[in-house]
């Protein structure tokens, strides 16, 4: 039985209720589906976008065993070993997680989990509130300031594009870039989902 978009929808809404978790769950599943089909996985690109949209299934009721209890969530489920394993390693280096990404998927997961947070708080610090028009230049100064958005790890980002291979501000602009691809449709979604 094929695992849809709407049973992951309704998997991550079972354990996440907060807007700001849901939205960044429907921005990594986009920029997931970008990087899918820019690196040529197209045909894996439900999947790779599945597998953003469910990478912190765990994480607002769990935050303590992040990327642990949701193995054992999604195994209850009979849900595919490599979606369980592809969420899990973009928590590689907790302190119960072992887990090393390992395929592309895995890789640009790790990466841009932490940056799509730091560009998202960049992008609503701007009159547009949007990626659109949101230049690399503001992104890598809010990068160096450790205070702005504390909460996503610079070093994580920095190893993310480390393990891809890719120069930081490369990574960065692909990431602006894929941000921008899916920022309407989420917009919308969410004005309709708290409404």
């Amino acid at each position: 039985m094929t695992f849809t978009r709407e049973a992951a929808w309704q998997l991550l809404t079972e354990y996440n209720k907060e807007a700001f978790h849901l939205r960044h769950a429907l921005t990594v599943e986009g920029v997931m589906r970008y990087f899918a089909n820019e690196l040529g996985y197209g045909e894996e690109a439900d999947f790779w976008a599945q597998v953003g949209l469910l990478h912190d299934l765990d994480f607002e009721i769990y935050p303590t065993e992040h990327c642990v209890k949701s193995q054992e969530i999604m195994r209850e489920k009979g849900l595919d070993e490599r979606l369980i394993r592809a969420t899990a390693s973009h928590g590689y280096g907790l302190a119960q997680n072992d887990i090393e990404p390992e395929h592309q998927m895995e890789k640009v997961l790790f990466a841009i989990d932490e940056l799509t947070g730091l560009i998202g708080a960049v992008a609503i610090m701007r009159p547009s509130k949007s990626v659109m028009d949101l230049e690399l230049k503001s992104v890598k100064k809010k990068f160096k300031d450790k205070k702005f958005a504390a909460g996503c790890s610079r070093d994580v980002i920095t190893l993310g594009a480390e393990r891809l291979g890719w120069e930081l501000d490369i990574l960065m602009e692909k990431t602006i870039e894929a941000m921008r691809s899916c920022e309407a449709d989420i917009a919308a979604f969410m004005e309709n989902y708290e409404a």
